[in-house]
């Protein structure tokens, strides 16, 4: 990398909601360059790895448009198909939801969606950590970076949301996920409780393997997480065959303000992750195309950059903060002790934990 580049639209973060903005922005003509702190992309995976159906997304998000062609993936990254998803409650009673879409390989999906940026006129740079802006100029471990536009697409803990004065995520919850090997049925498997208070655990079918993971609330329970996944292991029979790794994840919504004069902020790091379940695949890449196409607009045609936070809140503030309300629900009646989750899973019923799941008010 030179000492100094120049570019009209700098994304940071090479996950899909960075890369995402990176090709839509590429392909509106303007110059791209694209940073990825880590030395590869994709790696570690510290995600469920779970894709929803295109009708799932449009049914949790009605007003994100073209889904069908934004999720046109190569085959070869559908894993496994999902026909289900399976909630446990403490007490062992399981309730089958239909739910639709397919389990993938998060390290070639984010390469697959890196590529296609790439493909499309975007500069990419591995290995190059940002550090902060000084007057249109990023600072970076490899040398400094001139750009008109900054998009932090680096996570719940962005760097560059602190940089340009844009609010945090609050009250991310800690979680952990790895592989393990065997031959799982064709559901997402959550469990809650049963392995301490505010704790719950996944098992996401792939081929001859599962993405098994756990994620807690630190206010119900003072463990830790690697005491928390080896319990969920033993309980479930899992052998993992890969290391363990940690990432936070948001649990409060979209966060109030995803803009500035000449910057954005897209994916975790805005808060497009869904409360309820930790879901942010669709929503990085929903959110990456609109924040691309305006940072292309915006230096092409004059389009303010505030189109994207209206974007924002027409496709994702409704959905996201009824799950972070169903969330906060959960936190003050059912996560407070098993007995609590066990009864209020039950009390709740089928219908309405489908609609938990989706974004969608549990009572009138």
């Amino acid at each position: 990398m030179p000492e100094r580049i120049r570019t009209d639209v700098l994304v940071v973060g090479s996950g899909p909601a960075g890369s995402t903005a990176a090709r839509f922005a590429a392909e509106s003509g303007v110059r791209v360059t694209f940073v990825e702190g880590r030395a590869e992309v994709g790696t570690p995976v510290r995600c469920g790895e779970l894709v929803p159906s295109d009708d799932e997304i449009r049914g949790m998000f009605p007003a994100a448009t073209d889904i069908a062609s934004l999720f046109d993936m190569p085959g070869n990254l559908r894993v496994r198909e999902i026909e289900g998803i399976g909630l446990t409650d403490p007490k062992g009673r399981r309730t089958l939801l239909d739910f639709t879409g397919y389990s993938t390989d998060r390290d070639r999906f984010d390469n697959y969606l890196a590529s296609e940026a790439v493909k499309a006129g975007a500069e990419l740079f591995k290995g190059c950590q940002f550090k902060g802006v000084k007057g249109g100029l990023a600072e970076t471990t490899a040398g400094e970076i001139e750009y008109k536009v900054i998009i932090g697409a680096d996570g719940p803990g962005s760097r560059v949301a602190k940089a340009l004065g844009l609010p945090k995520n609050m009250h991310p919850y800690p979680a952990v996920t790895a592989q393990a090997e065997g031959d799982f049925d064709p559901y997402v498997e959550m469990f809650f409780g049963g392995i301490a208070p505010g704790a719950y655990g996944w098992i996401i079918p792939k081929a001859g393997r599962a993405n098994v993971g756990v994620g807690f609330s630190p206010k119900f329970a003072d463990g830790t997480l690697g005491e928390y996944f080896e319990t969920f292991k033993g309980r479930h029979n899992l052998n993992t065959i890969s290391e363990m790794h940690g990432k936070y994840v948001p649990s409060e919504g979209m966060v109030s303000r995803v803009v500035t004069d000449d910057g954005m902020i897209v994916g975790d790091a805005a808060g497009h992750v869904i409360s309820v379940n930790g879901g942010g695949i669709p929503l990085a890449v929903i959110g990456g195309r609109a924040c691309g196409q305006v940072a292309g607009d915006h230096l092409r045609k004059g389009r303010p950059l505030s189109d994207y936070q209206r974007e924002c809140e027409k496709i994702f503030r409704r959905p996201l903060d009824t799950a972070a309300k169903n969330k906060r629900l959960a936190d003050a009646f059912a996560f407070r002790s098993e007995f609590s989750t066990a009864a209020c899973m039950k009390l709740l019923g089928k219908r309405r934990m489908g609609n938990l799941i989706r974004c969608k008010r549990i009572f009138p």
